[in-house]
């Protein structure tokens, strides 16, 4: 599903939402995808290359695609190097969102946001729910802004990011792009 394909098959709005998204239309989103594995390669990499096709279906820019591993210092170093460019407004990470000892993307991102959108785990795990039972509450995605560039933490799982780009990530992008240069 495309973006706009996502988007058309999104919930009605309220008017004002509306009229925000009528605002918004054509926004277009520079972003870098982070896949976080230890076994992962670029052939691979499953998750990382569906962020990228879907996110350049849906007509926005991959700048920078790249893969660390499960260890918070590389996680760390490497995000702290995207947000400082000023060519970024969205970040992607997919892996390491989970309760293993290995898990260690979400405590990374975390420390990173100024402002959490708690709407997206929330309704990631929502959605979740309706495929994978109860086992929704073992993914700890979450969302929000550091600084001017948004951060999006995804599960590894190809099944997961395609759920979270699709339901909420694309139909709301560029609506998310608007709000933050008002």
């Amino acid at each position: 599903m495309t973006g706009k394909e996502a988007a058309d098959h999104a919930p009605p709005s309220s008017p004002s939402s509306a009229r925000h998204r009528q605002a918004a239309k054509g926004k277009v989103a520079t972003c870098g995808v982070l896949t976080v594995s230890d076994s992962r390669t670029r052939e691979t990499d499953t998750g990382g290359q569906l962020i990228s096709k879907e996110l350049e279906a849906a007509g926005h820019a991959v700048v920078v695609r790249d893969i660390v591993p499960d260890d918070p210092a590389e996680i760390d170093g490497l995000l702290r190097r995207w947000l400082d460019r000023d060519d970024l407004q969205v970040v992607l990470t997919t892996g390491g969102t989970g309760i293993s000892s290995r898990d260690t993307t979400i405590e990374v991102v975390a420390s990173l946001l100024d402002k959490q959108l708690t709407g997206f785990g929330e309704l990631f795990r929502m959605l979740s729910f309706e495929q994978v039972g109860s086992a929704a509450m073992l993914s700890r995605a979450l969302a929000g802004l550091s600084g001017e560039t948004f951060l999006f933490a995804m599960p590894g799982s190809p099944k997961a990011v395609g759920l979270a780009l699709h339901r909420l990530i694309l139909p709301e992008l560029p609506h998310l792009l608007w709000e933050r240069s008002r």
